[in-house]
């Protein structure tokens, strides 16, 4: 099922208003771009209701936060709720300051999303309220591992009970699930961390995979994942042979989204459903 929802994207060219981070907004334009989307990336409170009303999707990405962003995310999000189209929440850096944890609070409070994806640390936070940060990155005590799998799932399935959305934690060990079910996925490479945005991309990238998959919310999320895992290995693949640096991996790992094809999708995929 998971190479349908890829294919889907291929096939309906989705369009994604990304409110992102100033960090990492052309490389999510790009990676839409390449996984067959197309996006628009506004944030000013004057337009964003209009262009949200044109989109497929919306992803809110508080990486960059500022307080004149934080009205058109409100905007964006309740004019997608009225619409009907689904909207993605990346709460980057929640936990590291109070303007992120009121904002990430509000925004939870006041739209409804369908996709929540952070690292682990951040998805403690939005969940319990507190949690340890290292800025953007998860903190080395909460890292998934194959001894604490259990738990996570379970914490995440109820946080899912919690918000309705489908909870995406990304880190060495990827876990995908809604109230019900989780996809473990094991795909990607750890270089995927030595660059800025791999996590904002793929979020980006989950605005498309849902939108053209809005019936199945899970299974876009995972393959979503899957599919970002599986070009982060096979650019580092790439990299051993070219023995460049982090920077050429970046542009390694657009290009192998823009090529993966759904039989590489399908014989790459590494994950389990519990």
């Amino acid at each position: 099922m998971l190479k349908e929802m890829f294919e889907n994207v291929k096939k309906k060219t989705p369009l994604i208003h990304c409110i992102t981070n100033y960090v990492t907004v052309n490389d999510c334009a790009n990676i839409l771009l390449a996984c067959g989307g197309s996006p628009i990336m506004s944030d000013d409170a004057a337009e964003v209701e209009e262009i949200t009303s044109i989109c497929n999707a919306l992803v809110i990405n508080i990486g960059t936060l500022n307080q004149r962003t934080i009205s058109s995310m409100l905007l964006a999000g309740k004019k997608a709720n009225e619409l009907n189209h689904p909207v993605i929440f990346d709460p980057v850096g929640v936990g590291a300051s109070k303007l992120r944890n009121e904002t990430a609070e509000k925004l939870l409070e006041e739209i409804k999303f369908q996709i929540i994806r952070g690292n682990i640390s951040e998805i403690k936070m939005l969940a319990l309220g507190n949690g340890s940060t290292k800025g953007v990155d998860a903190d080395i005590a909460d890292v998934v591992t194959s001894e604490t799998l259990d738990s996570v799932i379970a914490f995440a399935k109820e946080f899912s009970k919690k918000t309705g959305a489908v909870i995406a934690i990304t880190g060495a060990i990827d876990i995908v699930c809604d109230t019900n079910n989780a996809y473990v996925i094991y795909n990607g490479h750890p270089m995927m961390s030595r660059i800025t945005g791999s996590g904002c991309m793929l979020t980006a990238m989950m605005g498309a995979y849902l939108a053209a998959n809005q019936e199945n919310p899970l299974e876009a999320a995972a393959s979503a994942v899957c599919a970002m895992g599986i070009c982060g290995e096979l650019a580092y693949e790439k990299l051993e042979e070219t023995g460049a640096g982090n920077s050429t991996y970046r542009n390694y790992l657009i290009d192998e989204i823009c090529n993966l094809t759904a039989d590489k999708f399908e014989r790459g995929a590494k994950y389990e459903v519990r």
